[in-house]
């Protein structure tokens, strides 16, 4: 069985591509978040880096989240946290990069997925993107996440996705909230947006852009403890049997 991956690859420029891609919708088990994790530090640690593009693979869905199969499987508290960890050990990573980090959603994204929109430092999208947070659909909330979309989108805009966890927002929606910064008509060209932006970074002083990152994400050292008290929320209440019940007739669906 195809269970995913993570690549990274550097061009003479100092652009770092991370694409990560699995079978199920680009979904994020444990395994593709961890490795999601390292390859993000890794690449914000390599000299000859000196811009981040965070992409997913195909041209459909940019990422379905948690891994349901995984999340059914969860039978006690302590796997609960570090399941939903793993989400926070991404975001963290993102945030303590030196290096700023370009999302690119070519499509759909639910739960995490939107957090790892949220986490980018900016964020390009194709008009086939749009955004659901569904956790409550299946008796949990979007609590890791939450810090990184209330920062960047703020409370209201937090609030109406989490409390309508069957609507797709669109783009502009997104787009208007501040979630996605650029959105073009299509993939292709959004990806030439995307080159033209990381060409004029890329361009410029990475000691002024290192700067401009730790100014970006100021007030959020708090985080490397926070997201995983989160991460504790929604691993015990992944294990109730309401939880349990919408997940599985969710896969069902």
């Amino acid at each position: 069985m195809d269970t995913g991956f993570v690549k990274t690859e550097t061009n003479d420029k100092g652009l770092a591509v991370i694409t990560f891609g699995h079978p199920a919708h680009n979904s994020l088990p444990s395994p593709l978040l961890a490795q999601l994790s390292e390859h993000i530090r890794t690449a914000g640690a390599e000299t000859a880096v000196k811009l981040i593009l965070l992409q997913s693979a195909g041209d459909r869905t940019f990422c379905a989240g948690a891994s349901f199969d995984e999340l059914l499987a969860l039978t006690d508290e302590k796997a609960g946290k570090a399941f939903f960890s793993g989400f926070a050990h991404v975001i963290n990573a993102i945030r303590r990069s030196p290096k700023l980090i370009i999302g690119r959603a070519q499509g759909k994204a639910v739960g995490g997925g939107v957090g790892l929109m949220a986490a980018c430092d900016y964020c390009f999208a194709s008009e086939n993107a749009a955004v659901k947070l569904s956790e409550i659909s299946i008796n949990i909330g979007p609590f890791v996440i939450a810090p990184a979309l209330k920062r960047k989108i703020g409370l209201s805009a937090f609030t109406a996705l989490s409390l309508n966890p069957t609507t797709f927002f669109d783009a502009q929606w997104a787009q208007q909230q501040g979630l996605i910064h650029s959105v073009q008509a299509t993939v292709s060209e959004m990806d030439t947006a995307i080159e033209a932006f990381c060409d004029l970074l890329l361009n410029k002083n990475l000691e002024a852009l290192t700067a401009l990152k730790r100014t970006l994400w100021e007030g959020t050292d708090h985080w490397e403890i926070l997201l995983h008290d989160l991460a504790a929320i929604s691993g015990r209440l992944a294990l109730s049997e309401e939880s349990k019940q919408s997940l599985y007739e969710f896969k069902q669906r």
